[in-house]
């Protein structure tokens, strides 16, 4: 059975502009931006625009697009943050540990050696604009 999507989830209503982010990078179909409860300094989450549930939910075309916005994300948040690897990851649903009913991939700098327990401390906005500022200039780095 397809998962109902909730319009007032707190990633509809950032895609919507309805509610704060701090965006790393944003396309037609895509936007990445910082968690504002990061299991590790640098956690950004990509996430379609079109309405998904799981990954079984999006369309082709969505897929794709996000794919390569966690390539361009992965590949500017492991410069930035001066490591030479990263992990990503995401959730299909409650049962597997999926909190936000919209679809969205975990970009982290790094191994995942040492990180913090998701959804209980909330980051200050300045140092997510930091870290922010740093993925972006990689972005725009002609290296990127």
């Amino acid at each position: 059975m397809k998962p109902i999507y909730d319009t007032n989830n707190i990633f509809a209503k950032i895609i919507a502009g309805e509610a704060p982010c701090v965006k790393v990078y944003e396309d037609d179909l895509t936007l990445a931006f910082m968690d504002i409860m990061p299991q590790k300094d640098g956690h950004v989450l990509v996430v379609p625009k079109e309405q998904a549930v799981t990954i079984y939910d999006l369309s082709a075309e969505a897929a794709q697009a996000c794919m390569l916005t966690v390539q361009k994300i992965g590949k500017a948040l492991e410069r930035a943050m001066g490591v030479t690897g990263s992990t990503i990851f995401q959730h299909n649903g409650s049962s597997a540990g999926q909190t936000v009913g919209h679809f969205h991939f975990h970009v982290f700098p790094g191994p995942l050696l040492v990180i913090k327990d998701h959804g209980v401390q909330f980051e200050e906005v300045g140092k997510l604009e930091e870290i922010a500022a740093l993925i972006i200039a990689q972005l725009e780095s002609p290296h990127a």
